[in-house]
């Protein structure tokens, strides 16, 4: 159990003083209730002895301050070890975070959102009881039955050897019925992580689960899933059902045998009245440690499960990353590209995407990429920022391998507009100063302008303020590509990739913000992917992209003149802007 329990040590060394005075206070505490018994067995013996009310007063006013000093250590003990657990969730989820955040874009192919949702939520949850509630009540349990058994062993040690027979077979119990529970705890918080992907997909595809008409489908593969996500966690409570009832059987079998021999101890005059008292006060005070066994013995297992669950995720290490690779000066870049027999796939027994491509982009140049869908165009700039690694020395930047440059200066001087745009459910202004916190209202209002959307953002009723919803699902296709073009302009960037964002624009709109961008562009390296000539032939050279290779390389007009695939792209939106215009 502690092998499996390793990952958290390091955030209990970092609290031990915490887990120290919850510890101190625990033994105040338990040192303060054992002497509850000692004066109730002393009042039993005065009264079969005669005393005065003042006796009695006197044992009373003991009794309580006794009571009220351990209610003092006892909230300490709760505040100390409960907030403690609450510090170590918090750095925990911290952690976690930000190593999600750390990871490659491959991580997220492999695992599915509701799980790390699952796993950052409900995962986090019991670990925490199990460093809160767990470990006190175990430290309860454990000081009380230290201090009280020698007492109880003074007392009488037949009745004691005799009392305590049956406690072996609660341990048993325990021990069979917390493998079981560990067990099925894994297999339900595995079917949590199924619902959580589930439900997550289903909010995030609403539009197409709408479009195709499959509420009702989906619904009812929710509850097909929800269904056993409950069997699962029945299965876990019928165990707990068991468990419970049990243990207090075998410590209602304890009193039993406390109360027939005990009693039995004082008609022989081997122990007092007051002492068979006192013993029983111990027996009642051990009776909740010890049923609670069975709730501790719960949130170890399920915390045990979850801290196993974690730390996959903690142990998870970036593809990419800075580590153990040279860095050059940090700063800034003047955007020189270069790919020198570029050969690519994304794993390496997967098929390869590029072939052997070798092209320079010359700082402050532009170059505009071309090709049928799936020929690499996408995969060959997602090497530029390091969204994938391609071999070492077949991406250079300003003359030097770009892993020897690193992540944080190579990203922060690189604007990308993707494929997929994706908003935050934020305000427009925050979307579009997403890479520029510090940037100013009218900086935000010039990237806008830019991106030909500033006026459209104005007429909103609440303007830069207004809140896009999640991914951005109020605005249109178009209003979310400029608005991620505007996102990446702000940044000022020394290289710009657009891969195919004004896809979702019309033809006049696309003119708007290439006339807008040209300003933009003058001294930055500048990458268009586009199936439109329109927006490739003002490109300083343009590459022609087909099936991983390049097969064209030059200017709009020279690649004209040689009659390949890019003069019949040319030659059919030229064909189709004449029947549009003929219609």
């Amino acid at each position: 159990m502690l092998a499996r329990l390793r990952p958290l040590f390091p955030y209990l060394r970092r609290y031990w003083k915490h887990f120290a005075w919850g510890g101190i206070a625990v033994i105040l505490y338990n040192s303060l209730k054992v002497l509850i018994p000692i004066i109730i067995g002393s009042a039993v013996d005065d009264l079969k002895h005669g005393v005065s009310e003042r006796v009695i007063m006197m044992h009373a006013a003991r009794l309580l301050a006794v009571a009220a000093t351990s209610g003092v250590f006892l909230y300490i003990s709760r505040q100390v070890l409960i907030g403690a657990s609450r510090e170590i969730e918090y750095d925990l989820r911290n952690d976690l975070f930000a190593n999600l955040e750390r990871q490659s874009a491959s991580f997220y192919q492999t695992h599915r959102t509701g799980d790390i949702m699952a796993r950052t939520t409900n995962d986090l949850s019991a670990v925490r009881q199990l460093l809160g509630p767990a470990i006190m009540y175990s430290a309860n349990t454990i000081f009380f039955t230290a201090v009280a058994l020698p007492v109880m062993f003074r007392i009488s040690p037949r009745l004691t050897l005799f009392a305590f027979f049956p406690l072996p077979f609660a341990s048993l119990l325990v021990q069979q019925f917390g493998a079981h529970i560990n067990r099925r705890f894994e297999r339900i918080q595995a079917m949590f992580s199924d619902i959580s992907s589930k439900a997550q997909e289903n909010f995030s595809g609403a539009r197409l689960i709408r479009a195709f008409a499959q509420e009702n489908a989906e619904i009812a593969s929710f509850e097909t899933a929800n269904l056993e996500y409950i069997d699962r966690s029945l299965h876990l409570v019928r165990l707990m059902a068991m468990l419970w009832p049990t243990l207090e059987f075998v410590l209602g079998l304890s009193l039993m045998i406390t109360l027939l021999v005990g009693g039995h101890e004082v008609l022989l005059g081997h122990i007092s009245a007051g002492d068979f008292a006192e013993y029983l006060v111990y027996m009642v005070q051990l009776t909740f440690p010890m049923i609670a066994v069975g709730w501790v013995v719960n949130l170890f297992q399920r915390g045990i499960a979850s801290v196993v669950r974690i730390d996959e995720l903690l142990q998870q290490q970036p593809e990419i990353s800075d580590q153990s690779t040279p860095r050059l000066q940090s700063g800034s870049i003047t955007g020189d590209i270069e790919f020198r027999n570029l050969t690519f796939a994304y794993t390496p027994d997967g098929p390869i995407v590029l072939h052997d491509i070798n092209l320079r982009i010359p700082a402050g140049s532009s170059l505009a990429i071309v090709g049928p869908t799936g020929s690499g165009k996408t995969t060959l700039v997602n090497l530029i920022p390091r969204t994938y690694d391609a071999s070492p020395g077949s991406v250079m930047i300003d003359g030097s391998p770009i892993r020897e440059l690193p992540l944080e200066t190579l990203r922060n001087q690189i604007g990308v507009v993707p494929q997929e745009t994706f908003l935050f459910s934020d305000s427009l202004a925050h979307n579009v100063s997403f890479g520029v916190p510090s940037a100013t209202q009218q900086e935000i209002e010039d990237a806008a302008s830019i991106a030909h959307i500033r006026n459209e953002i104005l007429e909103f009723p609440k303007g830069f303020a207004t809140l896009v919803g999640e991914r951005g699902i109020t605005l249109s296709g178009g209003q979310k590509q400029r608005t991620a073009i505007a996102r990446a302009v702000i940044r000022n960037p020394r290289i710009l990739i657009l891969d195919d964002a004004l896809a979702s624009v019309d033809t006049y709109t696309e003119e708007q913000i290439l006339a807008g961008l040209k300003s933009v562009m003058e001294g930055r390296t500048t990458i268009l992917i586009s199936h439109r000539i329109s927006t490739a032939r003002n490109a300083d050279q343009i590459a022609v992209l087909v099936e991983g290779r390049i097969a064209e390389r030059g200017t709009h007009e020279e690649l004209l003149e040689r009659g390949g695939y890019y003069t019949r792209l040319y030659e059919k939106q030229q064909l189709e802007e004449e029947l549009a215009v003929a219609q």
